[in-house]
């Protein structure tokens, strides 16, 4: 594919393992693609495959890939002459491979299906664990070698890029970082060098773009309410890119959703720390000078994205077994509603707590009691008198399952002596589950043996040697503070600005937008230290970071740990804070009259 002479057009069809199976159809109506790319695995997916591994050694990847989502549109894909691309490998991306090549001889097709490997480290476990790194957020201990469940390497795109060029039709792997498959296929079609950097930068934010789904076309969008009528059958994203690395993003005809700026910058600050030290395998990315720019009705037109240099180290995450959690939702309603649930609480951690005494056993390591309906997200601050209907969410975490069991027979037990209005819909008791907490640390390039296998046989891939040096950041200035005004009234954040939250292990991240550009110093100014610790409080337990991103006249907020441990381990309603940004959203802030109606 000669760069100077055509675009790649690649459609985002699973934003998680459990997306919706109509995507891959919609974008094969939509036609005229070059790649469908397919995303399945975060770190709590990668902790769930794990577990199905080591129950059974055949599984550990994402079999509805190959059932609900490869099987159905197998023939279609091969006469468009298609390409795919996918993580759904998992833990297993052989046994992915092995399951998709039986599907793709069954129906005679001929499709040519490759396999890049390398990425799962757990055969190095014992070295590893010699050099017992520090965790890379939070400084903890390695973990006992005997609990730990998975090790995997974050990989990049040149390595499944060469599996194109190798003839792949569909490329399978196993954990690569989420936006690499998005930029394998610019790497394949434009022959993008390790050198090209900003290319690189373009393409792999791209990929961010895309990695989600539909985020980028509407879901989970701040404005809902401007496609709510419309999520039945939203459309999911088509990114066309240029060689330079610029891209448009659309969705398919006649489906519903919505592409805009507003969808588009929130899916752009979702979950990238530092905008300027966005680091990936392949690239080092500064977004803060990136623009998103409305150029038709959904489609819009994203560039200047800048590579800093090629990083000389994987990511690497494993999962270790961190004793047991359980938990349950009992509902109450009716006057005092609150005081009863709390009432509830109290006494089924109590009641536990006593079994636990009589059993010589030892106490729960961590208990979480949130009242659903009485605003305990924002901290009870609430904004109105006493909920009569709510949700007493009680869980706990024990070294061992017999002591999550203790706690989920006496809070039931509790049933027949609680006080009036205890309601709830539900099946069987819930049962212990193990936790599989996340430990991220760095691992040298040099260190990984990345290995494709195909139909011409097997090769070993030796990725590209990094940067000496990663450009420099040069951070933005921050906007000069807004004059003060005698004019000054409060408004909830959500007038002014749109957001989008989410997570890195125990950390929260929350991107916010102007809406308008000139509203960004009042943004930046008002949503300080203290404005944040007033809203999340009681949820935070290190530092906060704030970024600044002027191209987009957006700010990206880090909340360290504020997840309760993350989203494989926390007992927390909203372990991976994806409703951070809706608190923060809420919270008024004040602003000049003058401003709001656009007088200067």
């Amino acid at each position: 594919m000669p760069a100077a002479q055509k675009t790649l057009r690649i459609g985002g069809a699973s934003g998680f393992w459990g997306d919706a199976a109509l995507a891959t159809p919609q974008l094969l109506k939509a036609g005229n693609l070059d790649f469908i790319v397919y995303d399945y695995l975060a770190e709590i997916t990668m902790a769930i495959l794990a577990r199905v591994r080591a129950k059974d050694a055949s599984q550990g990847y994402a079999t509805d890939f190959v059932s609900a989502t490869m099987a159905p549109n197998l023939a279609e894909i091969a006469r468009q002459k298609l390409r795919i691309i996918s993580n759904a490998g998992g833990v297993n991306p052989e046994g992915c491979a092995a399951a998709l090549r039986a599907e793709i001889a069954n129906q005679g097709l001929s499709l040519k299906v490759a396999v890049v490997m390398g990425d799962d480290l757990i055969a190095q476990l014992d070295d590893i664990a010699g050099r017992a790194p520090k965790d890379m957020f939070t400084g903890a201990d390695f973990p006992e070698p005997a609990k730990v469940g998975s090790v995997n390497a974050y990989l990049g795109a040149f390595p499944i890029a060469a599996a194109l060029d190798r003839g792949a039709d569909i490329v399978i792997t196993g954990r690569c970082v989420d936006s690499a498959v998005t930029l394998a296929a610019c790497i394949h079609s434009f022959g993008w060098s390790p050198q090209d950097f900003d290319a690189l930068a373009g393409g792999s934010l791209a990929g961010h773009i895309l990695e989600c789904g539909p985020q980028a076309t509407g879901g989970n969008f701040t404005d809902w309410r401007d496609v709510a009528d419309s999520l039945l059958d939203i459309g999911y994203p088509i990114a066309e890119i240029t060689p330079d690395g610029a891209f448009l993003v659309s969705k398919p005809p006649d489906t519903g959703g919505k592409v805009s700026f507003g969808t588009v910058a929130e899916q752009m600050v979702y979950e990238i720390g530092d905008p300027q030290a966005y680091l990936l395998p392949d690239v080092a990315c500064d977004f803060s000078a990136v623009e998103i720019d409305e150029v038709g009705d959904n489609l819009v037109r994203v560039s200047g994205a800048i590579g800093r240099g090629v990083p000389g180290s994987y990511k690497t995450c494993l999962t270790w077994h961190n004793g047991f959690r359980g938990g349950h939702l009992f509902g109450f309603y009716g006057i005092d509603a609150e005081q009863k649930a709390q009432s509830f609480a109290d006494a089924a951690i109590a009641r536990s707590r006593a079994a636990l005494q009589r059993l010589n056993a030892a106490d729960f390591t961590e208990v979480s009691v949130e009242l659903l309906g009485a605003e305990a997200q924002f901290g009870g601050q609430r904004q109105s008198g006493p909920s009569r209907e709510l949700a007493a969410k009680i869980a706990v975490r024990h070294p061992d399952a017999r002591g999550i069991g203790v706690f989920l027979k006496e809070a039931t037990g509790l049933g027949l002596a609680s006080a009036p209005g205890l309601s709830g819909f539900a099946g069987a008791r819930p049962k212990p589950s193990p936790v599989m907490a996340l430990f991220s640390y760095l691992t040298p390039k040099g260190e990984v043996s990345i290995e494709i296998s195909d139909a011409v046989g097997g090769l070993t891939f030796q990725d590209y040697a990094p940067s000496k040096k990663l450009t420099p950041i040069a951070r933005p200035v921050p906007p000069a503070a807004p004059a003060v005004a005698k004019d000054l009234v409060l408004v909830p954040l959500i007038d002014l600005a749109w957001g989008r939250s989410g997570d890195k292990g125990d950390i929260a991240n929350i991107g916010i937008i102007a809406r308008r550009p000139e509203w960004l110093p009042t943004l930046w100014h008002a949503l300080d230290a203290l404005h944040l610790q007033s809203v999340f409080g009681h949820f935070v337990t290190g530092k906060v970071e704030r970024f600044l991103l002027p191209g987009t006249s957006a700010l990206n907020i880090l909340l360290h740990g504020a997840l309760g441990g993350g989203g494989t381990s926390s007992l927390r309603n909203d372990p991976q804070g994806k409703g951070y940004a809706q608190l923060l959203l809420a919270a008024p802030i004040s602003v000049s009259v003058a401003l709001l109606n656009g007088v200067e």
